[in-house]
């Protein structure tokens, strides 16, 4: 079998960084033997070199082989959950309990909250004590509080 020793000015087989395709380009700079910079005979793109993808697999026999997407489990909308609990939870709602939503007003985990834009709310938790989370029908929201 003989090998040919490459050069600057000589033609070779690369995939293309412009092109995206394994096409005949010229090399411009080695370093020793190795094929460092080419130029692609098509578009005149100089860029690194990058060995054909062709010459690639068959050296790595195998491992080259494509892979088969994972399948992903499908994933619950997240407001689903919230629609769910805010199902149960309005089952046993009674709404003459329900405290009117204030800026001031201190309110504990799962008090009744009245709100005038969002309607009947439950509170679910108090973040430090200037915020709560509040579970409405269309969803939790971040409300302030005392």
């Amino acid at each position: 079998m003989r090998t040919v020793k490459l050069s600057a000015g000589d033609n070779i087989e690369a995939t293309c960084t412009r092109c995206r395709k394994v096409l005949n380009h010229t090399i411009v700079a080695m370093v020793g033997e190795k094929v460092v910079r080419v130029e692609c005979n098509t578009c005149r793109g100089v860029h690194n070199y990058r060995e054909a993808a062709a010459s690639k697999s068959s050296s790595a026999g195998s491992s080259a082989r494509k892979k088969e997407p994972a399948v992903r489990p499908v994933k619950k909308d997240a407001g689903a959950t919230d629609r769910e609990e805010w199902e149960s939870l309005s089952l046993t709602m009674d709404k003459g309990r329900a405290i009117a939503y204030d800026i001031d007003g201190k309110f504990k985990v799962n008090d009744l909250v009245d709100h005038a834009v969002f309607g009947l709310g439950v509170v679910k938790s108090v973040i430090k004590p200037s915020k709560m989370e509040v579970l409405f029908q269309q969803g939790k929201k971040l409300l302030r509080c005392r």
